[in-house]
């Protein structure tokens, strides 16, 4: 749940007055009308005023009457909540090996999902192809093709300069650089489009309706292809001065060589990701330390993460090692991450942190044995509990953000005042 300070309320009028009360309502609704008197400080008079408006615009709706109890006089209070259902947002999750895009309401509630396997690395034009269609599929089907789409939000697996929509130099994503994904989606769809990191979009999804709701400061962890992090820093997406925070994948690991796409050596992703998780499977396959991997690679040429994840239900003790040792080079550098930033949660989340136990447990136990004691006295490491469909209600989520941030709804209360 996001925090509400009053001190930044009270005091405010006029078109700003009911942008806050549009956030009070949005985040923390159904309320009554006596209920944002008391969290705001604002008079009754401007109370009504606004939620009049509010409602004129259809921003909010009422509620149903909450009931009084048994033997109490007066009338059912009116409450209010935000109108969620009064418009839509095309959310889109783009990782390396995989594509999914949803059909959202404005409370980032996934109303239509569409996915299928793909190599971002096909380049802009193919992938955008497959966003396309899914889209017009998605809007055909439910019925949308001449309803208005409020905003699309969109992740990739990259660096992204988030004000433009425009990957930098993504390592993973050749062909992506400076691709003008912002501008050619709201030109298509005629609506505001926004694209930020994937890691960035997840962690906005556990916190608008996973494991970290009511968490002001966590981390999210994605392990993928590549890794990165997602940072909240007091209820908010912190996001560096351009872009790029939490890109944890290009630490270096001491004593690691190998040469990452990025051009260093010795990155955390390219000696802990999925990638390098199948690479030492294929090793220990070829060295014949594992039956069951030797096996796998006989049968399909090649091995994956998730391969090594059938392993692992198997007890296979090559499995368990190679698991376990990315798990500790994770966990490395995660603790760098709780020194630092001292957060109350750590989420992980991402296609490789399905392998569970051995994973998580190899990280949560670096944690602890490389962060200070106080650091971690109440952090708690956590799996995610909605890791296939957090990126998606992120990406929703970003949309909703942005649009109903305070500053377009203190325009938008403006520019309907104005035309009364």
């Amino acid at each position: 749940m996001v925090r509400i300070d009053s001190k930044k309320i009270f005091g405010w009028s006029g078109p700003a007055a009911g942008a806050a009360i549009f956030r009070i309502i949005k985040n923390i609704g159904p309320l009554s009308r006596t209920d944002i008197v008391k969290k705001t400080g604002l008079s009754k008079s401007t109370v009504s005023v606004h939620t009049k408006k509010l409602l004129e615009m259809g921003l909010i709706k009422e509620a149903e009457a909450e009931n009084k109890s048994v033997g109490s006089v007066g009338r059912n209070r009116q409450l209010l909540k935000f109108a969620k259902n009064n418009g839509f947002i095309i959310a889109i999750d783009l990782g390396a090996t995989s594509l999914n895009v949803g059909l959202c309401n404005l409370d980032a509630e996934i109303i239509d999902l569409r996915s299928k396997a793909v190599l971002v690395n096909n380049g802009p034009k193919k992938i955008m192809k497959e966003i396309n269609n899914f889209i017009e599929d998605l809007l055909k089907v439910n019925k949308l093709a001449d309803k208005k789409i409020f905003g699309i939000g969109m992740g990739v697996p990259g660096p992204v300069e988030f004000s433009k929509g425009l990957p930098v130099s993504p390592p993973i994503m050749p062909g992506w650089h400076l691709y003008p994904l912002k501008k050619i989606l709201q030109e298509k769809y005629s609506c505001p489009a926004f694209i930020d990191n994937d890691v960035n979009v997840m962690a906005v999804g556990e916190k608008h309706a996973g494991l970290a709701q009511d968490v002001s400061n966590f981390i999210f962890i994605k392990i993928g292809t590549g890794i990165g992090a997602g940072i909240i820093c007091e209820d908010e997406l912190y996001r560096g001065s351009k872009g790029c925070a939490g890109d944890i994948g290009h630490i270096a690991i001491d004593g690691e060589k190998e040469l990452c796409p990025c051009g260093n050596r010795g990155c955390l992703e390219i000696v802990a990701a999925g990638p390098a998780i199948a690479k030492k499977a294929k090793k220990a396959a070829q060295n014949k330390e594992s039956e069951i991997l030797e096996s796998m690679l006989k049968e399909r040429g090649e091995l994956t993460a998730k391969d090594v994840g059938e392993a692992l239900k198997r007890s296979d003790r090559a499995a368990v090692e190679i698991v376990k040792n990315s798990g500790q080079k994770i966990g490395g550098v995660v603790s760098r991450l709780v020194n630092f930033y001292n957060p109350s949660l750590i989420i992980i989340g991402g296609g490789v942190a399905n392998l569970g136990n051995y994973l998580i447990s190899a990280i949560k136990e670096e944690v602890l044995r490389r962060s200070t004691s106080l650091a971690v006295q109440d952090l708690e490491v956590e799996l995610s509990q909605r890791n296939d469909e957090v990126a998606v209600i992120g990406a929703a989520a970003m949309a909703v953000n942005e649009i109903y941030s305070h500053d377009n709804v203190t325009e938008m209360v403006y520019r309907d005042s104005s035309t009364d």
